[in-house]
């Protein structure tokens, strides 16, 4: 028996995602702990009972006219909140750690795809589970997967990048802090302490503003604008040496227009709203996506993929001791640093938040990580990646 939910019912039901998601993290002190999102906790539950179901020959099945909207929808608020002033203010420290993030990247797409062909599996699993859903996360991860099940056919693409993202978010909340702690005590004793509280409390946290109807409905027009402009120069390109996805286009076309309307005076983008609505796509996208995995095609890939995602955790905490750590002056800052590219180049900027706030919280605070870190982790992350994967796809391995 087959059940199809209408696009209504997949709303519905991806709304309940989120809810459940929410009541087990507020039961489950692991699931906090580790910044576990909402629909990757409620939406892997649906899956795994949507896999259960099949046992009893009922077949359920979702309707996904709405998730490349939503996951474009995400896309454009990562562009639209690429201030460049804030760029400016993390001068020369900003330019070497986005030069380490790429270094990374390239790394993790190394250990993927030199795993994967070791294991005589497709190089294309290796680059999925390379910096595409390890510095990626969960909406680069299923938006490259798309792409690679819709022109080479890769079976199982979605769930194979979704669960190289899950479990890459523990693993960044687990690998960071005893990266951080061991670095810090082998500095002298005199430097082990962070300086300058007052200005840290500065760039932690943002004030908050309400969003109002206005600001809603002119940050929706914004991001309409990006996802027709993104879309339209994705066709255009389409089959030129610069073809790219739609959601990388909408992401560039998002970054131009912030910037030109700052700069012109035109508008002040509001980060307050574009943050909302660029956080309830991602959340209902990710749900839509999650509850639709098809997880008995990740059967025959499972050993595999904890075997790669071993070797790219053990690689990022290697990467953070003796290269970034280094390079980015070997001291207390550099340190919090660490933890926090462990965080986003395993999960996500959250969990880099996170690593870094329980660094500080026991050490003192770290004004030029808090800054540097979610300016790299929140967008620059997103276009180098792009280009890295851009650059990977062109190897006649994989056969673009």
């Amino acid at each position: 028996m087959q059940v199809q939910l209408d696009p209504n019912l997949t709303l519905a039901a991806a709304t309940l995602v989120l809810l459940l998601g929410r009541a087990l993290i507020g039961r489950i002190g692991f699931l906090r702990a580790y910044s576990i999102p909402e629909p990757v906790v409620g939406g892997l539950i649906v899956a795994l009972l949507v896999t259960g179901l099949r046992g009893f020959d009922l077949q359920v099945s979702f309707d996904s006219s709405l998730q490349s909207p939503l996951m474009l929808m995400f896309f454009a608020s990562v562009g639209l909140s690429a201030d460049a002033r804030s760029l400016a203010r993390g001068g020369l420290k900003l330019v070497v750690f986005l030069a380490i993030v790429a270094a990374m990247l390239i790394m993790q797409n190394l250990i993927g795809v030199g795993a994967a062909l070791a294991m005589d599996l497709n190089p294309l699993v290796g680059l999925l589970a390379g910096s595409i859903s390890m510095a990626g996360g969960h909406g680069t991860g299923a938006a490259w997967a798309g792409r690679f099940a819709e022109v080479q056919n890769l079976r199982g693409a979605l769930e194979l990048a979704i669960a190289s993202a899950t479990f890459g978010l523990i693993l960044g909340g687990i690998v960071g802090g005893p990266v951080a702690r061991r670095l810090i005590e082998r500095l002298p004793a005199d430097s082990r302490r962070g300086r300058g509280r007052a200005e840290e409390g500065a760039a932690r946290a943002a004030p908050e503003a309400v969003s109002d109807a206005r600001s809603v409905i002119d940050t929706l027009l914004l991001m309409a604008l990006c996802l027709a402009a993104g879309s339209f120069v994705a066709r255009w390109l389409e089959g030129s040496a610069l073809t790219l996805p739609a959601f990388v286009w909408t992401l560039f076309v998002g970054i131009l227009l912030r910037n030109l309307l700052g700069l012109s005076g035109a508008y002040a983008v509001r980060d307050e709203t574009v943050g909302l609505l660029g956080s309830v796509a991602l959340s209902i996208f990710l749900a839509m996506a999650l509850m639709s995995l098809r997880l008995w095609q990740l059967v025959d890939l499972a050993v595999p993929i904890m075997v790669i995602l071993a070797l790219q955790a053990a690689a990022m905490a290697l990467f953070a001791t003796f290269v970034t750590f280094r390079l980015m002056g070997g001291d207390y800052d550099a340190a919090v640093m660490a933890a926090g590219q462990c965080g986003f180049g395993l999960g996500a900027t959250p969990t880099a938040i996170a690593n870094m706030q329980a660094v500080t919280d026991r050490y003192g605070p770290s004004p030029q990580a808090f800054l540097l870190v979610p300016i790299i982790g929140a967008f620059l992350i997103d276009i180098t990646n792009a280009l890295v994967i851009k650059g990977f796809l062109a190897l006649p391995v994989f056969g673009f």
